[in-house]
C-alpha cells in the first residue's frame, strides 16, 4: 500500500512538472518546474519501487536519487545563469534586482578572441 502511494505521488509530481514546462511563460519558470517537481517526483517514484520489494539491489536506486539531488540543482543553476546573461526577459518581473550586479557582465559579450558578440 505504501509503495503504491509513493509511486502515485511520484507520478503526480512528474505530471505537475510536465504541465509546468508546457504552461509557464518563460524559460526560467519552466526550468524551475522541471527541476523541482521533476526531482521530487522521480525520487518518490524510485522510493516507491524500492518499497514494493521487487528490486534486487536498492543501492542502485539510492545512487540514482543522490545523483539527481546533486546534479539537477547545479545544472539548473548553470542553465539559469546562461539564460539570464543571454538577455532573456522574465515574465512578471518589473524591477530586476540583479540588473546592477550583472549589468557589466551582460555588456561584455565578447568571445575569447575579443570580437564583439552583439
Amino acid at each position: 500500500m505504501l509503495a503504491m502511494v509513493l509511486q502515485g505521488l511520484g507520478a503526480a509530481f512528474l505530471l505537475i512538472a510536465a504541465i509546468g514546462v508546457i504552461r509557464l511563460p518563460d524559460p526560467l519558470q519552466r526550468m524551475h518546474s522541471a527541476t523541482k517537481a521533476g526531482t521530487l517526483g522521480t525520487a518518490l517514484l524510485l522510493v516507491g519501487v524500492m518499497a514494493s520489494g521487487q528490486v534486487d539491489r536498492s543501492s542502485t536506486a539510492w545512487l540514482a536519487i543522490i545523483f539527481l539531488l546533486v546534479t539537477l540543482p547545479l545544472g539548473a543553476q548553470l542553465l539559469a545563469r546562461g539564460t539570464y546573461l543571454s538577455g532573456t526577459r522574465l515574465q512578471g518581473l518589473e524591477d530586476d534586482p540583479l540588473a546592477d550586479e550583472l549589468g557589466d557582465v551582460r555588456d561584455q559579450r565578447h568571445d575569447h578572441a575579443g570580437r564583439d558578440l552583439g
